[in-house]
């Protein structure tokens, strides 16, 4: 438990991504099974649990820390977390602290009633720290600066893989990920993703400038609008479907109806993620209304209908088809969506141009339409992992700017309690 509250630490005061990353593989390389897979949970995914954590903290620090100091302490820290572990009565113990495998195994093993116990016999023998990593472990969120894809990272880097293999397996694993570590150093074979839908790296598009504008050929690339909501992936096999952000995030509980709308197909596509009423793409804030969530009811789903448009179309009926040219994968994602029809979706339309002048005049109109801009991509590009230049390009309206006057600043709640965040302004 130590070497997991230690890692937390770190992370929290490391400032570059490349010393969280270094961090995280030493961390990796150094702590045995389970407990390094364990932290990879709490890092990415949560702990495959759900605790009284709100009713137990609740009678534990009733109990141990006098409750104007904790509320004083919590309005102004902003983190339960931290100020439980801050406050918490030091109790030395000269036995070292339990594993994090056994705490995470006494937890997972215990009732609802027994939660309370272990966090208050654990607590008591930990440091500040390691009373810190404790209830972020139990909470399921760290914030330390660590996404779920650096950490993915940091493993793959650790056993000298590429992230994109790791990418590949994650969704068809379950913490504490034995057989990740097994096959990433080399005791055992890659996992078997036969029968689970998987995440694919996706293939980005980089800003274009000037100079690049200038020298494109407009016979050899296509134009398509840059819709303003999230870049999505939907892999659809074996029964199960599965619907993931770019960053290779499971969001299938946040959009049911997208979901069950591919069930029963073999395909995986990559398209954009939007709320659409009416043939019209709302804002993007209205479609934030929908993300982030475990459950979403009826009514929500009606007030903010989800659609997905979709751009290529990677995985067939279990045929890849990654290497073939844009076109040709264009052509096979509209026989696709013809022949199956799946509600709720469509294929992003081109837009017509002849010559780098016309396409210019139609970006400069895009702001009129409430687009956000535009997308080009060479016809012959096959669909390659992360951000390769030369193949697709990005073409983003400027944002538009205003003069303003700051009147009042005001302190944030939550985690933003310690900082002045909230701010009115005049025009």
């Amino acid at each position: 438990m130590q070497a997991f509250a230690d890692l937390l630490d770190e992370l929290g005061r490391a400032q570059s991504r490349n010393r969280k990353l270094a961090c995280l593989s030493r961390y990796f390389q150094s702590t045995p099974d389970p407990d390094r897979g364990w932290a990879l949970a709490a890092l990415t995914d949560g702990l495959p649990v759900r605790l009284p954590l709100r009713r137990a903290l609740a009678e534990l620090t009733a109990e141990r820390i006098d409750p104007v100091l904790y509320r004083l302490s919590r309005d102004y820290v902003g983190d339960t977390a931290e100020t439980i572990a801050l406050l918490w009565p030091d109790h030395p113990d000269p036995s070292p602290p339990a594993a994090l495998g056994d705490v995470v195994g006494e937890l997972l093993a215990a009732g609802a009633r027994g939660v309370s116990g272990i966090l208050s016999r654990h607590l008591d023998s930990l440091s500040s720290t390691g009373r810190f990593a404790l209830l972020k472990l139990v909470g399921g969120a760290p914030r330390v600066g660590i996404s779920a894809r650096l950490a993915r990272q940091a493993v793959a880097d650790a056993f000298d893989h590429e992230v994109d293999a790791v990418e590949e397996v994650w969704h068809a694993l379950t913490p504490p990920y034995t057989s990740l570590f097994e096959w990433l150093t080399g005791r055992g074979p890659r996992p078997d993703t036969s029968n689970v839908p998987v995440f694919r790296p996706l293939m980005l598009a980089n800003p274009i400038d000037d100079g690049e504008l200038a020298a494109l050929d407009p016979t050899a690339i296509i134009a398509e609008w840059k819709w303003d909501g999230i870049r999505v992936q939907i892999a659809a096999s074996a029964g199960d479907v599965r619907l993931f952000s770019r960053t290779g995030d499971d969001i299938s509980a946040s959009f049911p109806e997208i979901r069950s709308t591919f069930i029963g197909h073999n395909a995986v596509l990559d398209g954009e993620l939007l709320v659409v009423r009416g043939g019209t793409v709302a804002p993007f804030n209205e479609l934030q209304q929908r993300l982030n969530r475990r459950t979403v009811a009826a009514k929500l789903m009606r007030d903010y209908p989800a659609h997905l448009r979709l751009y290529d179309l990677l995985f067939a009926g279990g045929e890849d088809l990654r290497t073939l040219p844009l076109f040709g994968r264009r052509e096979r994602l509209l026989a696709w969506h013809a022949a199956h029809r799946p509600p709720l979706t469509d294929v992003s339309p081109l837009v017509p141009f002849d010559s780098v002048e016309a396409l210019r005049e139609i970006w400069l109109a895009t702001r009129a339409s409430g687009i956000e801009g535009l997308m080009l991509k060479r016809k012959d590009s096959p669909y390659l992992n992360g951000r390769p230049k030369g193949h697709w390009w990005k073409w983003k309206r400027a944002a538009l700017t205003l003069d303003c006057v700051l009147m009042y600043a005001e302190r944030g709640s939550g985690t933003r309690s310690s900082f002045y965040s909230d701010f009115t302004f005049r025009a």
